[in-house]
């Protein structure tokens, strides 16, 4: 900013000029998820007009989420100022800002090249090297909202090194590394970001970041603090929707419902708490609500995500005219957001793996991959693509990268679980498809009763046990042979269940041969499941979250 000097980039120039500093420090920065702007101080700004752009205000100087009504009003005020004050660089990251926000709520991509038209005004009115930290972190949550996270991560080092003591930042830097895979960076911007802030929005970040590595109930614990410090009803409302994601993801829908109720009674606007609840009716039986959730959501934000979901939802009811509607829909609403700027490979990736083109699929995800999105969702599509595609040896790599970071996801266990069967290490493949079915029973309409169809093919492991276990995952070292002693060849386990919700599994290789006695065969013993190490104890504010498998290149 020109002739800025204070930490939250206040310009000294004239009374208007000051008064316009101020609005603008309290509402940029605007974080899609929920944080959204600096923290302010100083007693040269007049106080707020009461009504919607006060109350966004008010949230974003809390580093809340603003209603979209509130979003719509700071807008329509911002617009307003600008004509008469076209150089006013601040006012221009606010409003590019806040208009990315809005089309974050609402799915409305088309909306993202006019925000960036105008967070770029800004810069051209004061560069990045000049200072304007507010523009920088516009582009950084433009970014993100685009799924672009090397971006994203670029123009927030940018303004981190401008600023490393502006807490609003580090979140930014969360869900760009996040976004990468670059999980060591996830954590040590985390602890960061707790020697800064402890409140709220922080509390549902560490939530996230927490869930993500496993740590569920010290991610419960912080979701429950930050509803109950929570101050404006669309805070509350992300707050409770973290907490009916992690009931979600341990199996307990009903729980899950509770959560999402109370969000939506707060913020009525508040679309992914309806789409959750439309899944989570669902796996309670409660289809006919469920549809009628998930249309309600795609009516006010048409995500491909949810057109997917309710597609596999009318296919496992045997709609399959209505299902056929929402996969045609998947693409329509991908195409929408391709064309704002959007990038949703990702969720057309898993779309094709399962009901359209896995080859398509492979391409897809490859793509995503060698160009850096390293992420364990995209680890886990990636492998699954593969093994759709029949091409198993290179899914399994993928697969443990994405069970491997810690994430306790029924979904990326079950992808694993079945690649471990096509290439006949039944033993693992048990371990993972039963830790599917145990941490969700009910996690996918489609493939839950495909998951318990693979546990039964796969039957109960042999009696007793290996008489050596290396460490290497399902290596039984056995004791040489007497001489004169003959080893015939063996059978493998029989009954093969489906590989997938659509179409059938890859094509098994042959079985290899088995040691067995002489008169009586028996069946392979499974190796003894190694224990967990001790997980770290969960950072508190101020202290390291222990957050570790940093981004790597080449193969997973």
């Amino acid at each position: 900013m020109s002739g800025s000097s204070s930490e939250c980039g206040f310009s000294r120039g004239g009374g208007e000029r000051r008064r316009n500093a101020v609005v603008g420090a309290m509402v940029a920065a605007a974080l899609v998820g929920g944080v959204c702007a600096m923290a302010v101080g100083g007693g040269d700004a007049p106080p707020p007009a009461p009504g919607p752009v006060a109350r966004a205000r008010i949230a974003a100087a809390a580093g809340a989420p603003a209603a979209v009504a509130d979003l719509d009003a700071l807008i329509a005020e911002r617009t307003g100022w600008l004509r008469k004050h076209p150089r006013d660089e601040e006012s221009w990251a606010v409003l590019g800002t806040a208009q990315t926000e809005r089309a974050v709520r609402l799915a409305d991509w088309g909306a993202l090249p006019e925000a960036e038209e105008v967070l770029e005004r800004s810069l051209e009115i004061v560069s990045a090297d000049a200072g304007n930290t507010e523009a920088l972190l516009g582009l950084a949550v433009l970014a993100n909202a685009r799924q672009d996270h090397a971006t994203a991560r670029d123009w927030a080092r940018q303004a981190q090194k401008q600023k490393p003591r502006r807490w609003t930042v580090y979140p930014v830097l969360i869900e760009a590394y996040g976004g990468l895979g670059d999980y060591k960076s996830v954590g040590k911007a985390l602890e960061t970001l707790h020697e800064l802030y402890a409140g709220s929005p922080v509390r549902v970040v560490t939530a996230r970041v927490y869930r993500d590595r496993g740590w569920r109930e010290d991610a419960a614990a912080h979701a429950e603090d930050a509803v109950g410090s929570a101050v404006g009803a669309a805070e509350k409302a992300a707050a409770l929707y973290a907490l009916g994601e992690l009931a979600w993801e341990r199996g307990e829908p009903l729980e899950a419902v509770k959560r999402y109720d109370l969000a939506l009674r707060l913020a009525p606007d508040h679309h992914p708490s309806l789409a959750a609840r439309g899944r989570a009716l669902a796996a309670l039986g409660r289809t006919e609500e469920a549809l009628r959730d998930y249309q309600s959501a795609l009516a006010k934000r048409p995500l491909a995500e949810y057109a997917l979901e309710a597609g596999e939802l009318n296919e496992s009811l045997g709609l399959d005219g209505d299902a056929d509607t929402q996969y045609a829909l998947v693409g329509e609403l991908a195409r929408k957001a391709t064309a704002g700027g959007r990038n949703e490979e990702l969720v057309v990736g898993r779309y094709e793996a399962d009901h359209g083109d896995p080859e398509e699929a492979v391409e897809l995800l490859q793509a995503e991959w060698d160009e850096g999105r390293r992420s364990v969702q995209v680890a886990d599509a990636l492998g699954w693509a593969l093994f759709r595609a029949g091409r198993v040896k290179e899914a399994l790599p993928y697969a443990k990268k994405a069970t491997g970071e810690g994430m306790r996801s029924a979904l990326f266990a079950y992808h694993r679980g079945e690649i471990e069967r096509a290439l006949q290490r039944y033993g693992p493949a048990r371990r993972y498809i039963g830790q599917a079915l145990r941490t969700n029973p009910r996690f996918s309409p489609l493939l839950a009763p495909a998951a318990r169809d693979a546990l039964d093919a796969l039957g109960q492991p042999p009696p007793g046990g290996p008489r050596k276990v290396t460490g290497k995952e399902g290596m039984v070292v056995k004791p040489k042979p007497k001489a004169g002693t003959v080893h015939p060849g063996g059978g493998a386990p029989a009954g093969q269940g489906r590989g997938a919700a659509s179409g059938a599994a890859p094509p098994q290789a042959a079985k290899p041969a088995e040691p067995i006695k002489p008169a009586e065969p028996v069946k392979p013993a499974e190796p003894v499941k190694p224990q967990p190490a001790a997980r770290p104890v969960p950072a508190t504010s101020g202290q390291s979250t222990g957050s570790g498998g940093a981004g790597r290149s080449g193969s997973p």
